[in-house]
């Protein structure tokens, strides 16, 4: 590929290796420039993976998901009136039952989902981007801060719902949000990733999970 000062404007100045071309070992690209002025090149590598289902990696971080069906119990706790007296007031409360692979919900179910993060050091500014899987949609409609562990901001997406953490402490923390199965059929949740916004080495994905919704 040669550029000159003719053709700079009409040179498509795109250099594309796919498929078989790509062989195992090293690869070398070298640009030799002749004149004053600068050099202005940028390089890009995509890829994709045949794993099914995918599982998690990472080494800095780690992030595992979990999903959890809730179940409504009947509840109540004793408040007082407005004349001093004891009345049992029913509260909302929840039991958290654990979802395997493959796990069948109804349209209507709650599931909770849980982000555990196990961080070898102290990091800032983390992005968490949890893929939602179709059929899926939040029980939450604004993004915000929700009072998690991490103090990290949800941002509400189509397709995913993201944390942003200002700071990520060494040790072990979690984050949760609730979804709610609504259209019937099989789904697969791809991996949840978590990256480093001005640091992209800085990388983490979880397992993929299957789950089946049903009338």
């Amino acid at each position: 590929m040669h550029i000159t000062a003719e053709n700079f404007f009409s040179f498509d100045n795109k250099l594309v290796v796919t498929g078989m071309d790509v062989t195992t070992g090293v690869h070398k690209l070298e640009f030799l420039k002749t004149g004053t002025g600068p050099l202005y090149f940028s390089t890009y590598v995509t890829n994709f993976t045949l794993e099914n289902p995918i599982k998690k990696a990472g080494l800095e971080i780690k992030v595992s998901r979990a999903f959890y069906k809730l179940v409504e119990v009947d509840k109540k706790i004793h408040a007082e009136g407005s004349h001093g007296q004891v009345l049992d007031q029913k509260v909302q409360k929840y039991e958290r039952h654990p979802l395997s692979e493959g796990t069948i919900l109804k349209s209507g179910d709650l599931v909770e989902v849980e982000l555990e993060i196990d961080s070898k050091n102290d990091y800032e500014y983390i992005l968490f981007e949890d893929m939602k899987a179709a059929g899926f949609e939040p029980v939450e409609v604004r993004s915000g801060y929700n009072g998690n562990d991490l103090n990290a901001y949800m941002e509400l997406r189509d397709e995913r719902v993201c944390f942003f953490a200002r700071t990520l402490a060494r040790g072990k923390h979690s984050v949760s949000y609730r979804l709610r199965a609504e259209i019937p059929g099989k789904f697969s949740a791809l991996p949840t990733k978590a990256s480093a916004m001005y640091a992209p080495e800085l990388k983490a994905n979880s397992d993929e999970n299957k789950l089946q919704i049903v009338d």
